[in-house]
């Protein structure tokens, strides 16, 4: 029973993921979410309490999936004291790879006129600085990389660079590569600033 109701939440999740890619999420409706997943609308209520719930639930499993993949590279990396070679490093994976910033755009956009989505919203993004927080964390101390700020400070201003430069990528309508790249060089410019005696 337990593992229906997850494969099913996991088909749901792909069809939304498929079809606010393709029409946003104003756009999507729940029929069209259940036709994808071949699902009837009680599927999808006994899973989801509405649309924008499906939504940060699969924002929260995109952002997941990614961070997970970072923190795995994070712990192969080399033994270099070399800020840009690390950056380097784990930047080399696809770090834009399945995060549409068009959705992540309108959701905010939703939250600034729904108090119960900002709340939402805001709690997702607590959950996303506090695993990079875990992140910045154990690059610095196993690479005795001292912070000239705050762990949490850091993380903040790493993930406002991420979504700018995806959101810009997007504008810009570069490849994923290019959208890379991108976040690469910024990265290689911002957090040598980050590291060093306080």
């Amino acid at each position: 029973m337990a593992r229906s109701r997850e494969n099913t939440r996991a088909r749901l999740l792909q069809a939304a993921h498929e079809v606010f890619a393709e029409v946003g999420l104003d756009a999507a409706s729940v029929e069209t979410i259940c036709e994808r997943a071949g699902f009837t609308r009680g599927a999808f209520y006994s899973n989801f309490e509405s649309k924008d719930e499906l939504f940060l639930a699969l924002i929260t499993q995109l952002s997941e999936d990614k961070l997970d993949e970072v923190s795995v590279r994070v712990k192969k990396l080399s033994g270099s004291r070399d800020v840009v070679d690390l950056v380097r490093q784990i930047a080399s994976m696809s770090l834009a790879e399945r995060m549409e910033p068009q959705l992540l755009s309108e959701v905010r956009t939703q939250a600034l006129r729904d108090p119960r989505l900002a709340e939402a919203f805001l709690a997702w993004r607590a959950q996303m600085l506090g695993r990079i927080e875990t992140i910045v964390r154990d690059v610095s101390e196993l690479h005795a990389l001292p912070l000239r700020m705050p762990v949490a400070d850091a993380a903040v201003l790493l993930l406002d660079i991420s979504e700018q430069c995806s959101v810009q990528a997007a504008l810009e309508r570069l490849s994923e590569r290019q959208a890379n790249r991108a976040m690469q060089s910024r990265l290689e410019q911002v957090v040598p600033l980050l590291v060093g005696p306080v």
